[in-house]
């Protein structure tokens, strides 16, 4: 497996340095992960002379702050020789702005459902973030990592480890961010901004879901409707993190935190979380054509929310063992 890694990181490198002009993209409603792992990317490689988009159809989000976000534009543009995807499991989350395209050059990420839909495919389920991955390979790609690109990829780990907190924080991950803070990047300010900072609209819109919480049968779930964005004034259309707190909700049997997120165009984003770490929710995402990991997952099917959310339940309890 080393072996192939270090083929696979060596026909990147190769590949990489041809390039000049680079298009890279990410999943719909971007995480921490998907932002920082672009950013990063994106801006390593402008640094070293590549013209680079850096496409999200979603855009941003809160993490305006990061340094490079201003470059990054909703749709993708012809003109580009090297086409990359970071932190998706699967080619279809990049977005219906990419429908129409062939597949990716490079595709790197750390999820373990990916389907290694890209010409090079440089997966490792064992990273905590596909920013990890990358915070270990650009300097082997000969790449710097400046203080902005440190920023990016450290948002990426603190974001997907939950600031440290998840099981699959390891050693490595510690030793990676410990060298991406050496390059000047406050990781106290970057945790709050990331990860304790929220909006008004959000926390009135965390409200909406929390007043709705439900448990049986080991599940615990929320549901937010398009209704309770609009009311909230909450200008995304993902869960504004509410997930996590979910996942905090112990005890009374609960092995399994869920949230439905009901989308304008007649679909629900559902996410899971493992409370237990018996279990692997990846499992039941897949089976709605979704991804991720063992301790979370998520998945978006196509349905009026009344309808998808008995089925999602049940699927679940069925496929996790819960009864």
């Amino acid at each position: 497996m080393q072996q192939m890694a270090q083929n696979i990181s060596g026909a990147i490198k190769r590949r990489l340095a041809k390039a000049h002009n680079i298009l890279i993209a990410s999943h719909v409603r971007p995480d921490g992960d998907a932002i920082g792992s672009l950013l990063g990317l994106g801006l390593a490689l402008k640094n070293a002379g590549k013209t680079v988009q850096m496409v999200l159809v979603d855009g941003v989000s809160s993490f305006k702050y990061l340094e490079g976000s201003e470059f990054v534009v909703r749709e993708p543009k012809e003109g580009y020789d090297t086409f990359i995807t970071v932190d998706c499991a699967d080619f279809r989350r990049v977005g219906k702005a990419f429908e129409n395209f062939g597949q990716p050059d490079i595709n790197i990420d750390h999820h373990k459902t990916n389907e290694k839909f890209g010409a090079l495919n440089l997966i490792e389920a064992d990273e905590v973030a596909t920013a990890a991955i990358l915070a270990n390979y650009l300097p082997k790609w000969g790449y710097e990592i400046t203080k902005p690109v440190a920023a990016a990829l450290l948002t990426g780990i603190v974001t997907d480890t939950l600031g440290f907190r998840t099981s699959n924080t390891n050693p490595s991950a510690l030793r990676v961010s410990a060298k991406l803070m050496e390059t000047g990047v406050d990781l106290a300010d970057l945790y709050m901004r990331s990860l304790v900072h929220k909006s008004f609209p959000a926390a009135k819109y965390w409200g909406a879901g929390l007043s709705k919480l439900e448990q049986k049968d080991g599940i615990v779930w929320a549901t937010l409707t398009v209704e309770d964005r609009k009311r909230a004034g909450y200008g995304g259309n993902d869960d504004a993190d509410l997930i996590n707190i979910i996942s905090a909700i112990t005890g009374n049997g609960n092995k399994v935190g869920m949230i439905f997120v009901e989308q304008n165009d007649n679909h629900v984003k559902i996410s899971w979380r493992a409370l237990d770490p018996s279990v692997d929710v990846s499992k039941v995402a897949k089976h709605f054509n979704g991804g991720g990991h063992a301790a979370a997952a998520g998945a978006d099917i196509l349905g009026a929310l009344s309808e998808v959310q008995p089925v999602v339940l049940k699927s679940t309890r069925e496929i996790l063992d819960l009864d």
